[in-house]
């Protein structure tokens, strides 16, 4: 997972950060009331790292869970906290099954040699 360690991020970079199109955020944010950027006076969208978190929890619910977007927003509105928890304890195992992959590239390179 990328560190955010900026204030804002234009949607641009946002998209390129999730690996969804702009598009996609665009709609999400219509769809989803949780989604809510910051704009300018020219109505260009600044994300907070927060609000970054918050589309990955919508990617997770929606691509990796497969949920319409209407069970999405449900499941959000009744069992927020749920959907917390379970969110952290995926992305934790994502982490955990990267190392590892890094270290079984690693083993076989040992092996190789």
């Amino acid at each position: 997972m990328q560190e955010l360690d900026k204030k804002y991020y234009k949607i641009g970079d946002v998209a390129t950060i999730l690996g969804i199109p702009m598009s996609t955020l665009r709609y999400w944010e219509s769809q989803f009331t949780i989604i809510k950027p910051k704009r300018n006076a020219k109505n260009i969208r600044f994300y907070t790292p927060n609000d970054i978190e918050t589309i990955r929890k919508v990617y997770y619910l929606v691509k990796e869970k497969g949920l319409k977007l209407d069970a999405a927003q449900e499941q959000i509105k009744v069992n927020r906290d749920g959907i917390d928890k379970r969110f952290e304890v995926v992305e934790k195992l994502k982490s955990i099954k990267a190392d590892l992959q890094e270290l079984q590239r690693a083993m076989e390179l040992i092996n190789y040699d």
